[in-house]
């Protein structure tokens, strides 16, 4: 089913600033299996900083990109990984009820088995499994919350049924093909 409505394609990534590429990069691929695709700036390039980076990328005046890799988990969309220096002070972790990217999901085939994962990677994970809500109820669809060492939210979600909304709708939201490995 194609939902190209655009020149659109698809989401290619999602970037988050960690405090630590390393131990972040460590925790994707302990926790879901991620393989680091490249590093586009490494630590020991020159810092990407200055008033033409500000002007690009919206940074802070004064801020640095110090290490930046693309990651990659499963077959979706890729993860790019960025550390910086920041003069000052750093603001407070996000939390999910702040404005702005509230988590990213990952699909699981199981979901007990990816808990697990996350909290030998040293992730914390909230309460669950649990129930898929609302419309996306069905037999075995679960989802669950994790929050990374560095305070991001991971969500875990399977739904191996059909979604109650898919009884009344013909679109579908992603999901990966069964056994489809590359």
């Amino acid at each position: 089913m194609n939902y190209q409505k655009s020149e659109v394609r698809a989401i290619d990534h999602i970037g988050i600033t960690v405090p630590d590429l390393e131990a972040a990069a460590t925790y994707l691929e302990k926790a879901f299996g991620a393989v680091s695709i490249y590093d586009n700036v490494v630590p020991t390039d020159e810092p990407q900083t200055g008033a033409d980076t500000e002007a690009k990328l919206g940074l802070a005046k004064g801020s640095a990109i110090v290490h930046m890799r693309m990651m990659r988990i499963g077959d979706g969309a890729c993860i790019e990984l960025f550390e910086m220096k920041v003069p000052g002070n750093r603001k407070k972790d996000i939390i999910p009820t702040d404005i702005g990217l509230q988590h990213f999901a990952v699909y699981t085939d199981n979901i007990e088995e990816t808990k697990q994962k996350v909290l030998a990677a040293g992730g914390r994970v909230l309460k669950g499994p649990n129930e898929m809500l609302g419309r996306e109820g069905g037999e075995g669809n679960q989802f669950m919350y994790t929050v990374t060492p560095w305070g991001s939210f991971v969500e875990l979600i399977t739904y191996p049924s059909e979604l109650e909304i898919e009884k009344t709708t013909p679109l579908r939201r992603w999901k990966p093909e069964p056994g489809k490995d590359e």
